[in-house]
């Protein structure tokens, strides 16, 4: 029953998130009652699984494209009930058998088994179109329609949506100072879970500033519809975005095609930038100057992290330790972050392969990290403030006696 209402917890998150980030961006509307498989598509998407795209003009065009984003916000959703599902019986006791945290694990992956194929079943439409162009001329002669559609990739999905509960069950375990652990790892977890904590403590910090500026925003700017579909799908995506480019990462990004994104203005135009575009603060900085102050809200974010970490640490942990520590915690967080921030989303069609014809239906979205860049600054700030922390650990004044 426990693993269960866990299990659940985690799948209305998902399907309720999804759901009211759809209806905000107005998907409620799209045509032939596909409202709930697009639900579902996200929902799958959130969950670590794959969706695909499919189109087609009859025997002389097809279509089809490339969907690799992650709906962070469903992603987050999902990923808060379950893990709270998850460690709740583990705060009952000090330590927990190895066998029976392995059941115990092993009784939820099932049960989400079944959660995942069942979204993946249900995450799959075909959409009618009326084209322009090439296409609508071919159409007319030899009465062909044109369509689209996207189905979710069930054994796909079922395989990345395990592989996706494994690291949310491993993550939750290490960031949880009050989850039991086998006796065995007790001592050799005592360095990590509270770098694992701070890195934690990080990310969900950055979420609850980009929430802050996007209800100010909501209310000051209008659209906000707009404003709260975006919270509701893509809030951690920008956040973690910023996260990274305030650290010093560069990212490689371009868009093109009648689709609008998501994002901040200033954004959105350098990503629209012809031929592609480097993605870096100082590119940022260039369209909107306020962008300036990623780097100070990074600069705080990392010290506050390794302050946390330096602070729960084991007593006689050496300022380099703490320095390789938050490195190693922080190259991790930011490798994590680019892996679910990237994106790559094309669509079109083409005729007899010719090339695209789709009377202005394709499209192409990219966003890629240079990860050299991202990981190196990832590295320098961890022992950067990894060694800041201990400095001002030690320097604090030991707590009087009662």
């Amino acid at each position: 029953m426990q693993a269960f209402l866990a299990v659940a917890a985690g799948l209305v998150a998902l399907v309720v998130t999804a759901a009211l980030g759809l209806w905000a961006a107005g998907a409620a509307d799209l045509p032939d009652g596909s409202f709930p498989g697009v639900v579902a598509a996200v929902a799958v998407l959130g969950a670590g699984g794959t969706v695909e795209l499919t189109g087609s003009a009859g025997p002389l065009a097809v279509g089809g494209g490339t969907l690799d984003v992650v709906p962070l916000s469903v992603t987050l959703a999902g990923a808060l009930a379950l893990a709270r599902g998850f460690l709740r019986p583990l705060r009952l006791h000090a330590v927990v058998g190895a066998r029976e945290l392995a059941a115990w694990a092993a009784r939820l992956a099932v049960l989400w088994a079944v959660v995942l194929v069942g979204l993946a079943a249900a995450a799959r439409h075909t959409f009618d179109l009326t084209p322009g162009g090439t296409i609508a001329d071919i159409g007319d002669i030899f009465g062909i329609t044109a369509s689209a559609g996207f189905a979710a990739d069930v054994p796909l999905s079922l395989l990345h949506g395990l592989l996706w509960l494994a690291a949310l069950l491993v993550v939750a375990l290490l960031a949880s100072y009050g989850a039991a652990v086998p006796a065995r790892l007790v001592r050799p977890l005592a360095p990590v879970r509270p770098v694992a904590h701070a890195m934690v403590l990080l990310l969900l910090a950055y979420v609850a500033l980009g929430l802050v500026a996007g209800l100010v925003t909501a209310a000051t700017r209008g659209h906000p519809a707009e404003t709260f579909a975006v919270i509701l799908l893509g809030l951690p995506n920008l956040a973690w975005l910023a996260l990274t480019l305030g650290l010093g990462a560069v990212w490689d990004g371009t868009a093109d095609g009648p689709f609008g994104l998501p994002v901040p203005r200033a954004l959105d135009t350098v990503l629209r930038t012809p031929g592609g575009t480097t993605l870096d603060l100082r590119n940022l900085a260039s369209e909107e100057s306020a962008a300036w102050w990623l780097l100070v809200a990074a600069a705080v974010g990392v010290v506050a992290a390794a302050i946390v970490a330096a602070r729960r640490s084991p007593a006689g942990t050496r300022a380099w330790q703490h320095g390789l520590r938050m490195a190693a915690g922080l190259v991790l967080t930011v490798l994590t972050v680019c892996l679910l921030c990237r994106i790559d989303a094309r669509y079109g069609l083409s005729l007899l392969g010719l090339g695209d014809v789709g009377g202005g239906l394709a499209g192409h979205v990219e966003l890629l990290p240079r990860w050299w860049t991202a990981l190196l600054a990832a590295a320098l700030w961890g022992v950067a403030t990894g060694l800041l922390a201990a400095a001002s650990r030690r320097r604090a004044p030991a707590p009087e006696a009662p």
